[in-house]
């Protein structure tokens, strides 16, 4: 009974963790279904988007804090889209007027919505890193990461040598996270292919609903690639490091605050 209870409180917890992404699935199917008169689709759902962060902020579910990082993701991901539409790896065939060299701003929101998860699962899990690598080399492999989307169009593609020296880099790393009363592990290695693979499937369901098409989706739609697993495995990593990193910058200056206030009660 321990077992089912904790299972129904992490997956009612992931649930809340999804609101954002939620919202943006539950729109693309609707607008995908229903016929919205004199407004473009793409532009629609970027409409939908910005109402639904504002509203997560009004109500409480995200904070500016959080906003921040989330666009911070918003603009890598457009940037990444920008050019990745260029080079014909897919495209957003329907119209808009809010578009950006044939990408619809909305777009930025679905990169957007993986920096939510992770934030709310930070808060919602209480999530803890143990071991983390040195700071420089967490930063270059995530810049690294990042170029590789870009050159492997013109030199050989280093995807798996970049998994292999995450997983080098990482493999004394845990992820720590409560379910009620409960902490629990795992190697946070693990957790990236977790969250990679669902984000796999999410990306079946968005491209069967037309928020994107690859090259081979554009006459019928059909599964995408299993390979893309290892992009998203990939795209995880850059998420998780840039919010551990600013999280763990935001606790240090905390505790600076903490230990500047301290000194000055006691003089």
């Amino acid at each position: 009974m321990h077992f089912f209870r904790l299972l129904w409180v992490f997956t009612w917890k992931q649930a809340l963790c999804c609101i954002f992404p939620g919202i943006i699935f539950i729109s693309l199917a609707l607008t995908k279904l229903i016929d919205i008169p004199f407004i473009a689709r793409y532009d629609l759902l970027l409409i939908i988007c910005l109402v639904a962060q504002i509203l997560l902020i009004k109500f409480g579910l995200e904070t500016w804090d959080e906003l921040k990082v989330i666009m911070v993701f918003h603009v890598i991901g457009l940037g990444l889209e920008i050019y990745k539409v260029h080079m014909g790896s897919w495209s957003y065939p329907e119209p808009g007027l809010m578009k950006i060299f044939g990408v619809p701003l909305y777009s930025g929101f679905m990169y957007s919505s993986v920096a939510s998860y992770i934030c709310q699962a930070w808060k919602r899990f209480d999530l803890k890193m143990t071991n983390w690598p040195n700071i420089w080399l967490v930063s270059t492999l995530c810049i690294a990461i990042y170029a590789n989307f870009f050159t492997h169009h013109f030199i050989p593609d280093f995807r798996w040598i970049l998994i292999v020296l995450v997983l080098v880099l990482f493999r004394k790393t845990y992820v720590y996270f409560k379910v009620s009363a409960t902490q629990l592990k795992m190697p946070l290695s693990f957790s990236f292919l977790c969250i990679a693979f669902f984000i796999y499937l999410a990306e079946n369901i968005a491209s069967f609903y037309g928020a994107w098409a690859y090259p081979d989706q554009l006459v019928a739609w059909r599964p995408v690639h299993v390979s893309k697993i290892t992009s998203w495995y990939l795209l995880v990593i850059i998420s998780i490091i840039i919010v551990a990193q600013l999280k763990f910058v935001k606790q240090k200056l905390e505790q600076t605050v903490v230990t500047a206030k301290s000194e000055t009660t006691v003089k």
